[in-house]
């Protein structure tokens, strides 16, 4: 799992954790078929309105020197058209097999990273 940051209209960050993908500097994650309030979600809609996202994914333990996270800061691109949405979610699918039974309808947030950081506890 991983934390998706948007920002508002008014400047108002949201955070919402996220499934995703990794190719190359490209991340991916999909809105998939759990239950939600409305189709019309804030994270589109903000990313419609201004595309910079960051995405946080990280590890915790009780033995703190296994702690580490990654943060990519990037430019967001709604994929809404079956074609354009394919490699993304068969990336998804290879990475949660709850995907290969029920693929996300969609749309996908493709995240062109612009900036990896990260942080570990002990060098790996």
């Amino acid at each position: 799992m991983a934390r998706l940051a948007t920002v508002g209209p008014a400047g108002q960050p949201h955070l919402v954790p996220v499934t995703f993908a990794v190719d190359g500097d490209r991340v991916y994650t999909a809105i998939d078929a759990k239950p939600k309030t409305s189709a019309n979600l804030r994270r589109l809609r903000n990313i419609a309105g201004n595309p910079q996202v960051a995405l946080l994914a990280d590890h915790y333990e009780a033995d703190w020197n296994l702690l580490w996270w990654v943060r990519c800061d990037g430019l967001a691109s709604l994929l809404d058209r079956p074609a354009d949405m394919a490699e993304p979610l068969e990336l998804l699918a290879a990475r949660y097999p709850q995907y290969r039974a029920s693929p996300p309808p969609g749309p996908v947030i493709s995240v062109q990273v612009g900036r990896w950081t990260g942080w570990a506890a002990a060098p790996g």
